[in-house]
């Protein structure tokens, strides 16, 4: 990758963010929204911005200008979620699941009730 800081190859990004959605425009060009699944944008001190667009579909998508472009695949989720669920103790699970007050009394409602205790416990909750 191009480390250099030649403020030439920069180009003009815009990002106007509306909770879960965001307008992208590059050198004044919209992007169209359903094109792009994701972005970031990362600035270290002493060099320049960088934003990185996650490419919803790239069969149709047509991408045209001059950009220093990083594409980037989402890592597989599933290796981080078997270590997460190896670590679980299946005692502490249903004791957690068994006292949430949002346990109900329909069909598959303990399920329910370790799955939601699964997602607390991997955002940290």
């Amino acid at each position: 990758m191009d480390q250099t800081n030649d403020t030439a190859t920069a180009r003009r990004v815009q990002i106007s963010a509306r909770g879960g959605r965001a307008d992208i425009e590059i050198e004044g060009t919209r992007i169209d929204p359903s094109a792009v699944k994701a972005y970031s944008v990362s600035h270290f001190a002493g060099e320049r911005p960088e934003v990185l667009l996650h490419v919803a579909d790239r069969g149709d998508t047509q991408w045209s200008g001059l950009a220093r472009v990083a594409v980037a695949d989402l890592p597989d989720p599933g290796p981080a979620a078997a270590v997460f669920l190896d670590a679980i103790d299946p005692e502490a699970l249903e004791r957690a699941a068994l006292a949430r007050p949002d346990l109900g009394t329909e069909p598959y409602s303990l399920t329910k009730a370790m799955l939601t205790q699964l997602v607390e416990w991997a955002r940290g909750l």
